[in-house]
Formats: C-alpha cells, sequence, structure tokens
C-alpha cells in the first residue's frame, strides 16, 4: 500500500458558529497523485488550501503532511515540504530581478549563492525565460509573472505543489507553456484548486469537487468530464 504525502481527515472549519466553511472534509493524496480541486466560487476551495498549509487553524479533524501533523509548532517544518502559490503572483515576486526572486527562498534556508543562481539558471532556461533573469518582473508579461512565481517555488524543492488558480489571466499558449512545466515535474503532489477545466484535464487526473463545505465527489478527472450535467449541477459548467 503507498504511504500517505498528504491526509485531510474529518476537517472541520469555521468562521463563527453560524458559518461553518468546511465541514468533515477527508481525503488522502499518495506519491503520484495529481489532483484538481473544484467547486463553485465560495464552496471553500481557498480556505481549504489556507488550513492545508497552516495560514488557518481548523477547529475540528487533522492534517497530516509526511507523517507530520499540521500544527503551530510544526509549521517550519512543513512548509519545507511545500510549494503554495498564492493566486496573484505579484505576493510572490518582490525582489529587484527575477533572478534573485528565484534564488531568495534557497538562499534563506542556507543554500551557497552558486547553487541557487545555477538551479534558478535552470528553471529559467526550462521555462524560456532565460533572457529576462536581470530584469524586474514588474517588467514581464503575465504569463511570465505567473511562470517566474511557479519558479520560485520549485527552487526549493518540494515534495508537495499547491496552485490556487494558477490560470488565472493566462492566454492559451502561456497555459499550454504552464501544463509542460508542471507534467514535467518530478515532485510526489500536485494538488490545484481551478475552475479551469479543460486546462485541469490535461494535467490532473483525480478529481475532488467541493460543494458547501463538503467533499461531494472524489473521482478520475476523465471520468468526470464526461458527466457535463454533474458538474452544471456543482455551478462547473463544462462548456464556459
Amino acid at each position: 500500500m503507498s504511504q500517505s504525502v498528504l491526509l485531510v481527515q474529518d476537517l472541520v472549519y469555521t468562521y463563527t458558529k453560524s458559518q461553518t466553511v468546511l465541514s468533515g472534509i477527508t481525503f488522502d493524496l499518495i506519491s503520484g497523485d495529481r489532483v484538481a480541486l473544484m467547486g463553485a466560487t465560495g464552496s471553500g476551495k481557498s480556505t481549504l488550501l489556507e488550513n492545508i498549509i497552516g495560514i488557518k487553524e481548523p477547529q475540528a479533524g487533522k492534517i497530516v503532511i509526511n507523517n507530520i501533523h499540521v500544527e503551530p509548532q510544526n509549521l517550519a517544518q512543513i512548509r519545507r515540504f511545500i510549494g503554495f502559490g498564492f493566486q496573484d503572483v505579484n505576493d510572490q515576486l518582490f525582489m529587484p530581478t527575477i533572478l534573485e526572486d528565484i534564488t531568495f527562498g534557497p538562499r534563506n534556508y542556507g543554500v551557497p549563492k552558486a547553487v541557487a543562481i545555477d538551479k534558478a539558471r535552470e528553471l529559467l532556461a526550462e521555462f524560456g525565460l532565460e533572457a529576462f533573469a536581470h530584469r524586474s518582473a514588474h517588467e514581464l508579461s503575465g504569463g511570465q509573472r505567473r511562470l517566474v512565481a511557479l519558479a520560485t517555488i520549485l527552487a526549493l524543492e518540494p515534495d508537495i505543489l499547491i496552485l490556487d488558480e494558477p490560470t488565472t489571466g493566462l492566454d492559451p499558449g502561456w497555459r499550454r507553456k504552464l501544463a509542460q512545466v508542471l507534467l514535467n515535474w518530478q515532485g510526489k503532489v500536485v494538488l490545484i484548486a481551478s475552475h479551469d477545466l479543460h486546462w485541469l484535464g490535461k494535467v490532473t487526473q483525480r478529481a475532488l469537487v467541493l460543494s458547501e463545505g463538503k467533499i461531494v465527489i472524489d473521482t478520475k478527472m476523465q471520468s468526470l468530464l464526461k458527466e457535463p450535467e454533474t458538474l452544471e449541477s456543482f455551478g462547473l459548467p463544462f462548456d464556459w
């Protein structure tokens, strides 16, 4: 039996006693899983991701990553395992040049400067952005910034990659490039929250559907995409 990489069990998160956002969330991800987290706006996707990485703390249930419980005293250790991409990439890009953005995380963890720069240049070459190494993120297109933000995450060599609406604002060419990067990535688990159903069908194998704070579907992605009426019922019209 494959060992769990990310386990969420009976998770409950509430903003107030009368507003339960997540209720009894349970799923288990093993090495090799590429998973889409789907649901209409307001279904709790971002809140679930924020619980997983420890930005928010649940009222009940547990989250276990690489056999370590997600609890305040363990967050520094756990965040070494996770690469998290925010919806707004500008939250991740703040250095004078994108080369410095990509080397910032590894250098912060004690990686020698030369090693960090070599890794950054390798990623920029893979993403087709090596010519922009010494430019500011503000000089790049939205698609370029999105890939640079992903490079800042991958430079840390995480086990788990969690992305929140990664294709927002990307044209088809950049969506394809992002898909290629993710399909080539050699980490353990990918978890992507998105409404971009066609794109998710190319980069994920499993679908979790959230509705009213609960996981109502856990199935193969390609099977779900063949059920447009089911998707429509959960506010996910396939043709839009």
